[in-house]
């Protein structure tokens, strides 16, 4: 599975933005910043995970196999 490890070039423009925008705040605000990113990565973990959970196939969903 090839997984992406770079950034798009939207994501490139987004970043530099972040980094600007950075550089101008205090370093309390800088911490409080990185704090709520990182509370939002946790989130979006949970929510992979959730999805990913709800799409296998749990062994209560299986239908019986009928015989005939």
């Amino acid at each position: 599975m090839d997984i992406p490890l770079s950034l798009t070039l939207e994501q490139q423009f987004n970043m530099q933005v972040y980094q600007d925008q950075v550089k101008s705040m205090s370093s309390e605000q800088a911490q409080e910043c990185l704090l709520e990113v990182m509370r939002q990565l946790m989130i979006k973990d949970n929510v992979i995970r959730h999805l990913v959970k709800k799409s296998k196939p749990s062994p209560k969903d299986k239908s019986p196999t009928i015989l005939t």
